[in-house]
């Protein structure tokens, strides 16, 4: 594929800027009917099959966790997500966008990340009502 041709799949496809690559497994966590479906079929075309659920028993290469102020702790969930991913793994943690309902301060974020032990690396607009940040674990 051409460097062109990637740049208007990531104009497309919201989960070409995730990173996301082919074959890798990703748990999605927090699912309800209000998460950006056009995101998540994104992610599995990108990977090439479904999304795994919260019943799946294995470790994957990467955790989607959407959540908002009303699901709970927010460094429990992430402290949770952390034993789901591989070594090296990354969660995409994804909050409604400021004024949403459910929105999650970035300072909340960032506080429970460092508690967790995670490291936020990037930070983007994913979809319409959804910001995402990448967390990524400590190496064991």
């Amino acid at each position: 594929m051409s460097a062109t041709a990637d740049h208007a799949e990531e104009r497309t496809n919201p989960a070409a800027r995730l990173g996301f690559e082919p074959g890798q497994v990703v748990q999605e966590i927090g699912y309800d009917d209000d998460v950006d479906q056009d995101l998540r079929e994104g992610i599995e075309t990108v990977i090439g099959q479904e999304l795994v659920d919260e019943d799946y028993d294995d470790v994957c290469d990467v955790v989607l966790l959407w959540f908002r102020d009303e699901d709970g702790d927010l460094t429990d969930a992430l402290v949770d997500a952390i034993g789901l991913v591989d070594e090296g793994g990354q969660i995409w943690l994804l909050t409604p966008k400021t004024g949403r309902d459910g929105y999650v301060e970035p300072s909340d974020i960032n506080e429970a990340a460092q508690t967790a032990g995670l490291s936020q690396t990037k930070s983007i607009n994913a979809g319409k009502d959804w910001a995402g940040s990448r967390l990524v674990t400590p190496k064991r």
